[in-house]
């Protein structure tokens, strides 16, 4: 492969990072047996320790002082955080920062091992850098590449929200987090007509597009019911607070959570972990006040359930 295969490959790899976090694409369901599903994972996991352990990270990788495709600058490694002192030339990021091959590949490493990232980015600056920046900075070998892309896109997907196409079984994900009128492609081919259907209540879509509360199929919106007819909570030890329902979304998430009414009115979200007021629903560093009614009143009863807009 010649080195403008290699930069294509490197764009195409970013590219496809990007493309699952920013289109709807769907994949044929693996098998529904929870046995075999973890046998697949456990093999997955071996599979990546056996690469990474190949990898002879003992020999230092250093920049060819005669290539002239790097800028050599003095100065300390801006990336040898644990000052392993690594040996060879320093050359400057597009962010201008200081890296050896070896600090950047220990680094990216911390990136996509530790952190779960997806992307690069400088540990002092935190401006993004392309993924075939950090080849070519990194010298990355192939293995390491291999490595990279396959961790680039596993951590993508664990933040990916997946559904399940009620036509074909086909897996889902939206791009337009307020709109719940999803269309499949697949099904969409195979009908020879426009086929989506409801994120919400999973069956065939039905009434005007784009809705971010609920689709016209009969049932669709238990959550908003639940939200609309919950009773008032009357708190034991906050003070002037009344009308305040029982039930409330989660401003971050939208997990629907109850208050038990003792002790303060905050409560932190058992799926995002977010702490924030059950009356005026601001976030607990916003409010800012505990046993007492706050400042802007009680929010009203919410008529849509809120987007988690994961990081």
């Amino acid at each position: 492969m010649g080195p403008d295969d290699q930069q294509r490959s490197r764009t195409e790899s970013q590219s496809s990072v990007d493309s699952m976090k920013e289109s709807i694409f769907f994949q044929e369901l693996m098998s529904s047996d929870s046995d075999e599903e973890s046998s697949l994972t456990h093999e997955e996991k071996r599979s990546d320790s056996k690469e990474t352990s190949n990898w002879k990270t003992e020999e230092q990788k250093c920049y060819d002082p005669l290539d002239a495709t790097f800028t050599f600058i003095d100065g300390d490694d801006d990336l040898d955080f644990l000052c392993e002192d690594f040996k060879g030339l320093r050359a400057k990021m597009s962010c201008g920062h200081a890296v050896t091959p070896m600090s950047l590949t220990k680094w990216c490493r911390r990136l996509l091992d530790v952190e779960g990232k997806c992307r690069f980015e400088c540990g002092v600056c935190d401006v993004k850098w392309p993924f075939e920046e950090v080849c070519k900075m990194a010298l990355l070998t192939p293995e390491e590449i291999n490595y990279f892309e396959k961790k680039m896109f596993s951590n993508a997907a664990r933040d990916l929200d997946f559904k399940v196409c009620p036509g074909c079984q086909s897996r889902a994900v939206r791009t337009d987090l307020h709109n719940l009128s999803v269309q499949c492609p697949v099904c969409t081919a195979d009908k020879g007509r426009t086929y989506k259907f409801c994120w919400q209540c999973l069956r065939e879509w039905k009434g005007p597009v784009p809705r971010s509360d609920q689709c016209e199929n009969d049932g669709c919106a238990p959550l908003l019911e639940t939200l609309r007819t919950c009773p008032d909570i009357t708190f034991e030890k906050v003070r002037g607070v009344t009308g305040c329902p029982s039930i409330r979304a989660c401003p971050t998430c939208g997990l629907l959570v109850g208050h038990n009414r003792t002790k303060c009115k905050n409560i932190t979200c058992p799926q995002c972990n977010k702490e924030f007021c059950f009356v005026c629903l601001k976030l607990t560093v916003e409010c800012k006040s505990y046993l007492k009614a706050c400042s802007s009143g009680v929010a009203p009863r919410q008529t849509s359930i809120p987007v988690w807009q994961r990081e």
